[in-house]
């Protein structure tokens, strides 16, 4: 059974009914997500951006110049099998250092939860609604590439197989095949675990994305040959699913 409540975002919002009765008897908490980056352990903020210092794992040179990313749907499970589902998506901006933190609308029973995750992008059908402030941060995909909305935007440059210096454009939206008479669509989203976590007050959790981690496990990526026009490339976008499988881990909760 699932029991849905709204996420409130601190800029960027999407609130959406609540059908769960609280018992207001019951202790609660309040929730907060952070949102942090690393390169392989070290810290990465918006000061490190356009400066070619990142070595990735097929041995090419890069710098950072853009990161902005959806999560969606939070799910705290209980020991009893039922979802608490937050409903909403927040757009973590690390470029403009905005909405790398935000509070949970609505609070949560002091409780061991058997699993927490979030949902990386956004699920088929949340990626089908018109959401017009996605609109006016320019997030929208094309119709000829199915529509809906990119689920992260990761651009600098790197320095190629020549020594010059080359952009990127590392853009994660569902994949589309659009070879045949009618598009063809594998989903890209993928839910992000976090495991077993024991509420006792406010709390919050430090979530860190590894941003290596989209350019080595399991696949290799070669800049020189997938730089750019990523987003109408099916089997590019099925190998960021792939990758992205292992970019975030939760680093600590503190209550």
């Amino acid at each position: 059974m699932k029991k849905f409540i709204p996420i409130l975002l601190f800029a960027i919002t999407t609130l959406f009914s609540c059908n769960a009765d609280k018992n207001d008897t019951e202790p609660q908490a309040n929730i907060i997500f952070n949102f942090s980056h690393s390169w392989d352990g070290t810290p990465v903020t918006n000061t490190d951006f356009n400066q070619i210092q990142y070595t990735n794992e097929n041995g090419e040179v890069l710098s950072i110049s853009k990161l902005r990313y959806i999560i969606s749907n939070i799910i705290f499970t209980r020991s009893n099998g039922e979802d608490l589902v937050f409903k909403g998506y927040n757009l973590v901006d690390v470029t403009n250092e905005t909405n790398l933190a935000f509070l949970l609308f609505g609070t949560l029973p002091l409780e061991t939860y058997s699993n927490v995750s979030f949902t990386f992008g956004l699920n088929n059908e949340d990626n089908a609604k018109n959401y017009q402030d996605l609109n006016s941060a320019s997030w929208i995909v094309p119709e000829m590439l199915g529509g809906g909305y990119h689920y992260m935007q990761l651009e600098g440059k790197f320095v190629d197989n020549a020594s010059a210096e080359t952009g990127y454009a590392y853009h994660v939206i569902r994949a589309v095949d659009n070879s045949g008479p009618t598009q063809v669509f594998q989903d890209t989203f993928f839910e992000v675990d976090l495991g077993e976590v024991t509420i006792t007050n406010t709390a919050t959790f430090n979530v860190e994305m590894n941003i290596a981690e989209w350019f080595k496990n399991p696949n290799t990526w070669n800049l020189n040959v997938l730089n750019n026009m990523l987003m109408p490339n099916y089997d590019a976008q099925v190998m960021m699913f792939q990758n992205g499988q292992n970019v975030f881990s939760l680093k600590s909760v503190t209550q």
